[in-house]
């Protein structure tokens, strides 16, 4: 057995016995796998940046440009604007009575023309208040039977004790600012002095989940028909087990899915059996259902497993280098590109050459004596094609950050609710994130939104639709 770093001097080595030498290899590649999972942060691996440990190095910081800080000269500044005269609820006229610097009193202004002003405007919110109608629903006794008749409510009015608008005010507060019920149930107290139970709270969830479920299953069918989607998953938790919250994301459209499995079994019920699009994703074995002719691998990820073998050190280091410098040109070239430098077929143009240094670079790491770089290296070759479908297909990107950012706000709630703890409050979760993540897409009024969703259930109308409307020819 040959190394290129024994672990003993060679005379010594030389003399070990192969089953040694065997079991000392064997056991230094153990003590550097333990190292460098204990040196996993969110630079080498798909850990968040939430999860560093102290001893993780510092995030890289963009390079400092020599200027002051703030403003540059020739920087149009930022302030809040008048609104018009005719927006203005209340003109307050102020006149002063003497000069300010010398106290000589003014003369009567009356008579003289209007002088300059001043214009300052306050924002303020009226008290909050709340609207309670009551329904006296008349009973009558029949003459002919003798039984009586109680009256039934209009359209629209709900059998619950409160409205659209405080129903959709409550999913907000915890769907949308995930505040605890408890803080929700304080915050009407505190602002509109509403009283509600924790389970009146839950209630409104849950019919607001209800209104919104047709609307969802809109978006879900639609997702299925994008030429690109980009796709990701993180963990949730259902009743105190392990699950799993599942995003489909293209530019117009956002659907989240909550479920016990990771599998590819999910994937296909979002996408639907026959999805014959293109799938931005991470190299999660659930994705591989997916031809390599129709899948746009994430670079971002693959960063992160070269700067993981480069940590690990050993004999796969050279291999992360490697990997780390053309995935830096890549980058440099897609920002050019996307910046209008150059179009589609001159980005593939500049990519021949760096395709055929990774080219050389897989083929020589597949032979690597680390196990994980040659394993690394042996992944990609096999999913060649969907390193490079970025630059083919339009609307594909070369990483998978659409779907990554959705995700960011559900992690957020997952740490504040840790997670759900029924079928149905997964439910209310899921499509409570796909109306915010999809109504911030198309700059709609989220509120709105939730509130015409509530009348239009009790109403018993057509549901809403979060589709975005096709340009006028």
């Amino acid at each position: 057995m040959e190394l290129t770093d024994p672990p003993l001097p060679p005379d010594i080595w030389a003399a070990t016995p192969c089953a040694a030498q065997a079991l000392i290899v064997g056991l230094q590649e153990r003590v550097r796998a333990l190292e460098a999972q204990l040196g996993q942060n969110s630079s080498n691996s798909s850990r968040p940046p939430s999860t560093d440990p102290p001893q993780a190095p510092p995030r890289p910081k963009a390079p400092t440009t020599g200027r002051q800080r703030g403003g540059q000269p020739g920087h149009r500044g930022a302030c809040r604007g008048l609104l018009p005269v005719e927006q203005v609820d209340e003109i307050v006229p102020v006149v002063p009575e003497c000069c300010g610097h010398c106290e000589q009193p003014f003369p009567d202004a009356a008579g003289r023309r209007r002088a300059r002003v001043w214009r300052h405007q306050v924002v303020e919110l009226f008290p909050l208040a709340v609207r309670v109608p009551e329904y006296q629903m008349a009973v009558r006794r029949c003459p002919a039977c003798g039984k009586r008749t109680r009256a039934s409510l209009p359209p629209g009015v709900p059998r619950r004790p409160f409205g659209a608008r405080l129903t959709a005010i409550v999913a907000l507060l915890s769907g949308r600012y995930r505040l605890s019920r408890r803080e929700v149930r304080q915050l009407l107290q505190d602002l509109w002095e509403v009283r509600l139970s924790l389970g009146a709270v839950v209630r409104q969830e849950q019919a607001q989940s209800a209104a919104l479920a047709p609307t969802v299953e809109e978006v879900r069918a639609a997702v299925q028909q994008a030429p690109v989607v980009n796709m990701d998953e993180t963990g949730w938790r259902q009743e105190q087990q392990r699950a799993w919250l599942w995003t489909v994301v293209t530019p117009a459209l956002t659907v989240f899915r909550i479920d016990r499995r990771r599998g590819g079994a999910v994937a296909e019920v979002l996408l639907g059996a026959d999805y014959a699009g293109v799938v931005g994703s991470d190299r999660w074995s659930a994705y591989n259902q997916f031809p390599a002719e129709r899948r746009a691998i994430c670079w971002a990820h693959l960063k992160r497993d070269f700067q993981g073998l480069v940590d690990r050190g050993g004999e796969g280091e050279r291999i992360g280098r490697w990997g780390l410098a053309e995935t830096e040109r890549l980058f440099a070239l897609w920002h050019r590109f996307r910046a209008g430098e150059y179009d589609g077929p001159e980005l593939q143009r500049r990519l021949i050459p760096l395709q055929a240094r990774l080219g050389r670079l897989l083929r020589r790491g597949q032979k690597n004596a680390d196990h994980k770089a040659a394993g690394l290296c042996r992944e990609l070759r096999k999913w060649w094609p969907a390193l490079w479908l970025f630059a083919r297909v339009e609307g594909a990107e070369p990483t998978n950050n659409m779907a990554e950012r959705a995700l960011r706000p559900a992690v957020l709630w997952r740490k504040g609710s840790f997670g759900s703890d029924s079928e149905s409050g997964s439910r209310f979760a899921e499509r409570l994130l796909t109306v915010v993540a999809t109504c911030r897409q198309q700059n709609r009024r989220l509120l709105d939104f939730l509130v015409a969703a509530g009348e239009a259930a009790l109403r018993a109308s057509p549901p809403l639709s979060l589709l975005p409307t096709p340009p006028k020819a």
